[in-house]
């Protein structure tokens, strides 16, 4: 399935102070809108991000990257289809809607949404009410509520693609969310648990509340990784998934790519959870020249299902030749492409051991990687 993410940060959203729109306010150090995005990264194969025509700066500052601009309408349904007609020919199946201003949304949450839509047209987070509730004049209680069957809502919400653009083009407008939109023309909503900490920032103390949540959730864990194979028969190496023409190949039960072999392990010792063999034993026959883009993939998947996302990893390949100059920009794409994330959150670099060890004499070649994954 291919998916996408909007999100819906053209609003004005003043009513939370400071002077500026509420996404572009800092918040634990960066704004809004960067922890909402980065919220998605890794997650979805694109990323709409609608921006009011008067975010100029914005505009400039995101063009060019990885997300795909779309303009602001005059409400907030007029923002929502433009942000899926900016995704009309890229054969999106699935479709996340997100306001902007809910930037401590949990990877749980949207991977709980994500799951739903392989069983329901649409999906959203709902949290059960519990308080009692009353209604008031604004001074004095009027009476009570019945809070049997009510739920809070909350995004990312969940379509097919297609099932939301027609229920949009059919809607005849002030709708107070998506899921209205989709009930109209006759979609099944299913409901996901949501989350407490998935707060909108609406006024101007819900900044304090979300640093305070950003904060606490702030998990942060370092892994290291190394490996060495040696030179035997062969004309090509494979380092960090890309083919290098070479006077000899690398000898190992898999293909023997030193490279991301150690960056697997580095994703494994983040974790806590052992390293290569202990997940794809050698004794195995079945990995017998195995491509090391099955390992790497376990151990993001599995980081994953841990609730971390991976913020960087850095890889260091030890050798004398190959040179590794000239490949490392494709070894870098490759890797992003494998692990799901931007090229400049990987790093592929060599250097040698000045002619002294194993490397030093050619006889194999050495990585030493490090990953930096963070608790989303």
């Amino acid at each position: 399935m291919t998916t996408a993410a909007i999100i819906v940060a053209a609003g004005r959203g003043l009513r939370a102070g400071g002077g500026i729109p509420k996404q572009w306010r800092p918040l634990a150090g960066r704004r809004v809108a960067d922890w909402t995005i980065d919220r998605f990264r890794g997650q979805v194969d694109y990323i709409v991000l609608v921006l009011s025509a008067d975010d100029g700066p914005a505009w400039a500052e995101f063009e060019n990257t990885d997300l795909i601009l779309a303009s602001g309408g005059n409400d907030r349904a007029g923002s929502v289809r433009n942000g899926l007609a900016a995704l009309a020919e890229l054969a999106v199946d699935h479709v996340l809607i997100h306001d902007v201003a809910r930037p401590c949304v949990g990877l749980p949450t949207i991977q709980r949404v994500l799951a739903a839509l392989n069983a329901h047209p649409a999906a959203a987070p709902g949290l059960a009410v519990t308080d009692a509730l009353w209604t008031g004049d604004g001074v004095i209680v009027t009476g009570t509520q019945d809070r049997s069957g009510l739920f809070a809502a909350q995004t990312p919400q969940g379509f097919h693609y297609d099932a939301i653009v027609a229920a949009h083009a059919a809607h005849p407008g002030g709708a107070a969310d998506d899921v209205e939109v989709a009930r109209a023309a006759g979609l099944d909503v299913a409901i996901v648990p949501g989350d407490a900490d998935n707060i909108k920032i609406t006024r101007p103390e819900d900044f304090a509340r979300a640093e305070r949540i950003l904060g606490t959730d702030m998990d942060v864990r370092l892994g290291n990784g190394y490996d060495v194979h040696r030179f035997g028969d062969g004309d090509h190496v494979i380092l960090c998934g890309v083919k290098v023409p070479h006077g000899r190949g690398l000898q190992g039960h898999s293909d023997a790519d030193v490279g991301m072999h150690a960056v697997t392990d580095a994703i494994y010792g983040a974790l806590a959870q052992g390293d290569i063999g202990q997940h794809f034993p050698p004794s195995d026959p079945q990995w017998k020249g195995a491509a090391s883009e099955i390992f790497l993939h376990h151990a993001v998947d599995l980081a994953g299902k841990m609730g971390y996302v991976i913020s960087n990893v850095d890889c260091t390949l030890v050798c004398e030749y190959p040179k590794i100059g000239p490949h490392a920009p494709a070894m870098r794409d490759e890797m992003a492409r494998i692990m799901g994330l931007r090229a400049d959150q990987v790093s592929v670099k060599a250097t040698t051991s000045e002619r002294l060890g194993f490397t030093g004499r050619s006889e194999g070649i050495a990585s030493l990687a490090t990953a930096c994954l963070v608790k989303s």
